[in-house]
C-alpha cells in the first residue's frame, strides 16, 4: 500500500521511504524473495510455452510440401505483384525464352516482397505462479537455481526464433519459385491477360473529377442541398453547419437564450476574478486592497462560476430539453423568467457581499449568507415545479432519461441547500460532516447529474442516432444516487469524524466506478459508427473531451478517497487540479457542446468556425497546463510534508508549478472571451451576408403585407 500513491500520479516521483518495519526487498524478507521467485517462474513458463509454439510451427511446416503452386491462389498472388515484377515476366515472354533456374530464382526474389505479407501464426500465453514457500533460505536457493535455467531457455528461444525465420524465408523462396514456374506454363493466355490487367490497374491514377465532371450541377428534383460555393480559409477545416430543425416557440427561445447569455456573462466575470487570483500565486503583493484580497476573491470566483455560469447554463438548456422530450409546451414561461431574475440577483448580491467581507464563515461553496442563498433556492423551486408540471402533461408514454436526471438534480439541489443552511446541526463535528455532504453533493448531484441529463439528449441528436443503451443510463442514474450520497466525508479522512463514517465514504467512492463506467460506456458506444463525424463537426469534439474527462476525472476522485492517498494529496493543490478537471473538463465542456448545438437552431445564426476552434483548443490546452503541473507538484509537496521537510521548502518548490497554473488559467480565460464572442455572433450577429435567407425573409414579409391588405 505504500507505493499506491506513487502509482496513481501522472508522472514519476521519488518513492517514500518506509520508517517502520522491514523493507519489502530486505535479505530476510520472505515477501520480496517470493515475488522474485514468482516472477522467474512466470518468465520460465512463458518462455517454455513460446518454445513449444515455435517448435510446433516448425514441425507443421516441415510436413507441408510447398514445391507445387496452387492455381486457386493465382488471384491472391497476382494482386501482390508490382509493375517491376510484371515487366520482368512480360519481357521474358516476348523473347520466347524458357527461363533458366537462375531466371526463376530472379523472378522468385521479386515475388518475396509480396509473399512476406502472408499470415503468421500468433499465440496467446497464459501462465500462473507456482505454489508458495515460506522459508527464506529455500526461496533464495530456488531463485539462484532458476536464474541459469531461465538464461538457458532464453538462449534456446533466440535460437528457435532464428530457425523459424530461416525456415520461413526458405518457404517464401520455394513459393516464389513455384509461382514463377507456373507463370512460364506454355499455351496459357489467361496468365498474360491477368498480368496486363494488373499492370493497367497499377498505372491508373485519379484525376479528381470522377464524381463531378466539368458540367454545371443539374438538380431539377432538388435532391442536393446545403451547398457551399465559396471555399473557406485554407488553414481552417470547414465543419458542417447546423441543419434545419422544427421551429421552437419564439417565447421559449427567448427565455433559453437569456439564460445562456446570463451564464456566459457570469463565466467571463467569474473567471476574470479567477485569473486575477491565479496571478496572485506568482505575484502575491500585486495589490493591498482589502476587497481584492485572496480570501475574498477566491469565493467570488468559485460561487460565480458555480451558481452563475454552470447553474444558469444548465437551467437554460433544461428549459429547452424538458419540453422537447415531453412533446408539450413549457408549463409556465413566467415562472422561468422569475427563476432567472432570482438566481441572477442571488449571484450579484452574493459576489458584492463576499467582496465586502460578509460571508457564511468557512463553508466552502456556501459562502453566501442564507438570505442570498434563499433567493437561489426559490429560483430552483420554481424551476422544479415548472418541469414537473411539464413532464406530467407529456404526450409520450415514457419519461425520457434526460428528464430523470434533470428533475433528480433539482430535487437534490434543494435538499442539500436545506441541509446546509438550516442552523440545527452545524455545531462541532456536525458542521464538518454537513460541509462534506453539501460540498460533494453540490458537485455530483447537482452539476454532474443535471449535465448528464443534457448529454443524454444532445449527444444522440448530434450523432443522429439513439442512445446506445437506455438500461445503462438507468443503471448509472440509480448507482450514482446510491453511492454519491455517501462520499462527502472522504474529504475529512483522519479527522475526528467517526472512523466508520470515513470508511463508508471510501467504500462509496469505490462504488462510483459503477455509474462512471456505465455512463462512459453508454456514451462511447453511442459514438460507435459515428467517429467519422468528428471531422465535420465543431460540436462533437466538445462532447468527446467532456466524456473523456468524465471517466478520468471521476476515477481520479475515487483514487483520492483512499486513506493512503489522503496522506499525500490532502491540503495540497491536487484537489484544486481535480476540481478543475471535473467542473471545467466535464461540466463546462459538455455545456459548451450543448450551447453550440442549440443556439444556432434558436437564432438561425452560427458562430465563425475559426473562433469556435480557438475556444476549444485554448480551453483544452489551458486546462492541461493548469492541472498536470499542479498534480505533479502537489504530489511532491505531500511527500515532503510526510518526510518532515520545512513547510517553507514546499512553498518554494511549488513556485514553478504555480506559474504553470497562471499560464493555463490565462489560456482558459482567453478561451472564455472567444466563447462570449461566439455567443454574441450566434445571438445578435449580423446575418445579412446570407442573401438567400434575407431574400426568403423579404418574400415572406411581402406576402404577409399582401395578405393583410386583402
Amino acid at each position: 500500500m505504500r507505493v499506491l500513491p506513487v502509482l496513481l500520479t501522472v508522472m514519476p516521483v521519488p518513492l517514500l521511504a518506509a520508517t517502520k518495519g522491514r523493507a519489502f526487498f530486505a535479505i530476510d524478507a520472505v515477501e520480496g524473495w517470493l515475488f522474485i521467485l514468482l516472477l522467474l517462474v512466470i518468465m520460465i513458463l512463458t518462455t517454455a510455452i513460446a518454445l513449444k509454439v515455435r517448435t510446433g510451427i516448425i514441425h507443421t511446416k516441415s510436413k507441408r510440401s510447398d514445391t507445387a503452386f496452387e492455381p486457386t491462389r493465382f488471384n491472391e498472388y497476382i494482386s501482390a505483384l508490382n509493375s517491376k515484377s510484371i515487366d520482368t515476366y512480360l519481357n521474358l515472354k516476348k523473347k520466347q525464352q524458357r527461363p533458366t533456374s537462375g531466371d526463376l530464382k530472379g523472378i522468385g526474389l521479386l515475388m518475396i516482397a509480396s509473399l512476406s505479407s502472408l499470415p503468421v501464426a500468433s499465440q496467446q500465453i497464459d501462465s500462473s505462479p507456482s505454489s508458495l514457500l515460506q522459508e527464506t533460505g529455500i526461496l533464495i536457493t530456488l531463485v539462484l537455481l532458476l536464474i541459469p535455467v531461465l538464461a538457458g531457455l532464453l538462449l534456446m528461444a533466440v535460437k528457435v526464433a532464428a530457425l523459424v525465420r530461416r525456415r520461413n524465408r526458405e518457404q517464401y523462396l520455394q513459393q516464389a519459385a513455384a509461382f514463377a514456374h507456373y507463370l512460364t506454363t506454355p499455351d496459357n493466355p489467361l496468365i498474360e491477360e491477368a498480368l496486363q490487367k494488373r499492370k493497367r490497374a497499377l498505372a491508373y491514377q485519379l484525376h479528381n473529377k470522377e464524381l463531378a465532371g466539368d458540367a454545371p450541377a443539374d438538380d431539377e428534383k432538388g435532391l442536393v442541398g446545403n451547398i457551399n460555393l465559396h471555399a473557406g480559409l485554407s488553414v481552417v477545416a470547414q465543419k458542417q453547419r447546423a441543419g434545419r430543425r422544427p421551429p421552437v416557440d419564439p417565447a421559449l427561445s427567448n427565455l433559453v437564450m437569456w439564460y445562456i447569455g446570463c451564464a456566459a456573462f457570469w463565466l467571463v466575470v467569474g473567471t476574470t476574478v479567477g485569473e486575477y487570483v491565479g496571478i496572485k500565486f506568482v505575484s502575491p503583493d500585486v495589490d493591498h486592497v482589502s476587497w481584492l484580497s485572496f480570501g475574498r476573491l477566491r469565493p467570488v470566483h468559485t460561487n460565480a462560476v458555480f451558481w452563475g455560469w454552470a447553474s444558469l447554463g444548465m437551467l437554460g438548456l433544461g428549459y429547452y430539453v424538458v419540453p422537447r422530450v415531453s412533446n408539450v409546451p413549457l408549463a409556465s414561461l413566467q415562472q422561468g423568467w422569475w427563476a432567472l431574475r432570482l438566481i441572477n440577483t442571488a449571484v450579484l448580491l452574493g459576489s458584492v457581499s463576499l467582496m465586502a467581507g460578509i460571508n457564511n464563515g468557512g463553508g466552502e461553496y456556501r459562502e453566501y449568507i442564507w438570505p442570498i442563498q434563499l433567493l437561489f433556492g426559490i429560483g430552483l423551486l420554481l424551476t422544479l415545479s415548472n418541469f414537473i408540471r411539464t413532464i406530467a402533461s407529456r404526450t409520450t408514454r415514457e419519461i425520457y432519461i434526460s428528464n430523470w436526471y434533470i428533475v433528480a438534480a433539482l430535487m437534490f439541489a434543494l435538499v442539500i441547500s436545506i441541509v446546509a443552511y438550516i442552523p440545527l446541526w452545524q455545531d462541532g463535528l456536525g458542521e464538518t460532516i454537513i460541509q462534506g455532504y453539501y460540498m460533494h453533493q453540490g458537485v455530483g448531484m447537482w452539476f454532474m447529474l443535471f449535465t448528464l441529463g443534457i448529454v443524454y439528449y444532445f449527444l444522440p441528436q448530434q450523432l443522429n442516432k439513439p442512445i446506445y443503451s437506455y438500461s445503462l443510463g438507468i443503471l448509472a442514474f440509480w448507482a450514482q444516487i446510491l453511492f454519491y450520497t455517501l462520499i462527502g466525508t472522504h474529504h475529512f479522512v483522519f479527522s475526528a469524524i467517526p472512523w466508520w463514517l470515513q470508511t463508508v465514504a471510501i467504500v462509496g467512492s469505490v462504488g462510483m466506478i459503477i455509474p462512471v463506467a456505465a455512463g462512459t460506456t453508454n456514451f462511447f458506444m453511442t459514438f460507435r459508427g459515428g467517429w467519422h463525424k468528428l471531422n465535420n463537426s465543431y460540436i462533437l469534439p466538445f462532447f468527446l473531451v467532456g466524456v473523456i474527462f468524465y471517466f478520468t476525472g471521476s476515477l481520479q476522485g475515487t483514487a483520492e478517497a483512499f486513506r493512503t492517498t489522503n496522506l499525500i494529496w490532502h491540503f495540497t493543490d491536487f484537489t484544486v487540479a481535480h476540481s478543475h478537471l471535473t467542473m471545467y473538463g466535464i461540466v463546462s465542456f459538455l455545456l459548451w457542446a450543448a450551447i453550440y448545438a442549440v443556439v444556432p437552431r434558436l437564432s438561425g445564426k452560427e458562430a465563425p468556425q475559426i473562433t469556435v476552434g480557438a475556444h476549444f483548443w485554448l480551453a483544452l490546452i489551458g486546462l492541461l497546463f493548469y492541472t498536470i503541473p499542479l498534480m505533479y507538484g502537489s504530489t511532491l509537496r505531500g511527500i515532503m510534508w510526510m518526510q518532515g521537510k520545512p513547510f517553507i521548502d514546499s512553498v518554494i518548490m511549488m513556485a514553478p508549478y504555480w506559474l504553470w497554473r497562471a499560464i493555463g488559467g490565462s489560456l482558459m480565460w482567453l478561451s472564455h472571451l472567444f466563447f462570449a464572442y461566439n455567443l454574441y455572433k450566434m445571438m445578435l450577429g449580423d446575418d445579412t451576408a446570407d442573401s438567400r435567407g434575407a431574400a426568403v425573409q423579404r418574400l415572406n414579409q411581402s406576402y404577409s403585407e399582401i395578405e393583410s391588405t386583402l
